[in-house]
């Protein structure tokens, strides 16, 4: 009989906690517990079945189910259930907006973590593809790709039809995912080339005034405009934008494939650089989501005793929950030159993780004759999943009705906080109109 029938309550009507991760405990590697611990954990989603539409874990392991001869969790090969974890892409939905026995219910569910421990512990055996290792060591990746000449190379080779079979059949790259550009010039390059704002900071009692950015390797390599458009909406505000000395990754790739080791090594190249700003006065901002919730979620759980971490995640910022909380304050300018009219807006997942509400719909709505559409569904990106081959048309087929909202819209405009989703849509609705930023779509209403 399943767990769910068991019980004593079928779900929590309190708000839902997050326990520290545990991962330099022994135990959390010994395989013989996580198994124990998964099997427990699947046969309460067996028994329960709301996160079947979230992404495709869910209905893998319902399936090995419903094929087993019990029918019943006990009756799935332990074997199988790393099949459910590599779909687990930890976009944090389901332990957020639907599983009814998170913690502090007494089932205490939390299976975004469980399949990271499952992740760490077969990362750990060396199991994890050499591509995978690859594809999340984005400061490398960047680096060699972002250099002169060599950078029109590698835009090249992704972009063209026969050097993209070649990767899918060497490295297991799908042909028909769309792959980001890399540039040779650098957000961080144009930052440090770009005069700093002589302006009086004003503070707010949210709000330090001034900003220091962390440009992300996505931001820094693959779409420097975004950062740029981020900057000018910020400057146009009187607020001064200034970056770390040196940035790694935040540590989000590493975390998806398990290399808890890597995460650290990121933790304790970033933290420093990001406390002295905090220390200085400043606020931080990142304009990838994911960034943004690895340092405000899971960096101070896996780091819970670290004082800096919680210095920093006290003072990093959603870009658009930093210009609604100035607008707030009456220190957000409205002097919008351009209406957008309507916009259709993908919510992404790790936004809505931080709990900060819809932030981006609430600023762009300040633009007079600018209606903003939300699509609360995962695109099915997740920075790598969706451009591997044994995993591609999953993420279309996940995608797929997102997409379908969007062309059913008659948007004047689409896109993303997450660069990457915003790609994915547009390869959902057969790449007929690239997506645009919304601190894209800010600064064109703005008019600078």
């Amino acid at each position: 009989m399943s767990a769910v029938t068991e019980g004593r309550r079928e779900g929590s009507l309190e708000a839902p906690t997050r326990h520290p991760i545990d991962w330099n405990n022994p135990e959390f590697y010994n395989e013989e517990s996580l198994n124990e611990e998964l099997e427990r954990v699947f046969d309460i989603c067996h028994g329960c079945r709301r996160c079947v539409s979230l992404c495709h874990a869910f209905p893998t392991l319902f399936d090995l189910v419903d094929e087993s001869d019990t029918m019943e969790v006990d009756g799935v090969d332990k074997k199988d259930y790393i099949k459910v974890v590599d779909h687990c892409y930890l976009c944090d939905l389901c332990f957020l907006v639907k599983c009814p026995y998170v913690p502090p219910h007494e089932w205490n569910v939390d299976f975004p973590h469980l399949m990271l421990r499952a992740k760490a512990v077969k990362f750990r055996k060396g199991e994890t593809k050499a591509r995978d290792r690859l594809l999340t060591n984005t400061d490398m990746v960047g680096k060699l790709a972002g250099i002169p000449v060599i950078v029109d190379v590698v835009n090249a080779v992704n972009s063209a039809g026969v050097t993209r079979k070649l990767l899918d059949s060497t490295l297991g790259i799908h042909p028909d995912a769309i792959l980001p550009k890399y540039h040779s010039n650098t957000l961080r390059k144009r930052m440090l080339r770009r005069p700093q704002l002589n302006a009086e900071v004003i503070p707010t009692t949210t709000t330090k005034g001034k900003v220091a950015l962390f440009t992300t390797c996505y931001g820094n390599y693959n779409e420097p405009q975004v950062g740029e458009d981020l900057v000018a909406v910020l400057e146009h505000n009187g607020i001064p934008v200034t970056i770390a000395d040196k940035e790694r990754c935040c540590g989000m790739p590493k975390l998806e494939v398990g290399d808890l080791e890597a995460v650290k090594e990121a933790k304790e190249a970033n933290i420093p650089q990001l406390v002295k700003l905090v220390d200085a006065g400043w606020d931080i901002i990142g304009p990838v989501p994911s960034c943004v919730l690895m340092f405000k979620q899971e960096l101070p759980l896996m780091f819970p005793d670290d004082e800096d971490v919680k210095k920093v995640q006290q003072a990093i910022f959603d870009p658009f929950e930093y210009l609604m909380l100035r607008h707030k304050a009456g220190k957000l300018s409205t002097d919008f030159k351009k209406p957008l009219g309507k916009v259709s807006w993908h919510v992404p997942c790790h936004q809505r993780v931080q709990r900060i509400g819809q932030k981006t719909r609430e600023v762009l709505e300040l633009i007079p004759e600018t209606t903003v559409v939300p699509i609360e569904r995962c695109s099915g990106h997740d920075g790598t999943y969706a451009v591997k081959s044994e995993y591609h048309e999953i993420s279309m087929k996940i995608v797929r009705p997102v997409a379908n909202l969007v062309k059913k819209d008659e948007y004047d405009h689409y896109g993303s906080d997450c660069p990457m989703a915003g790609h994915q849509i547009e390869n959902g609705i057969g790449r007929t109109k690239a997506p645009e930023h919304p601190l894209s779509l800010l600064r064109m209403a703005y008019g600078i």
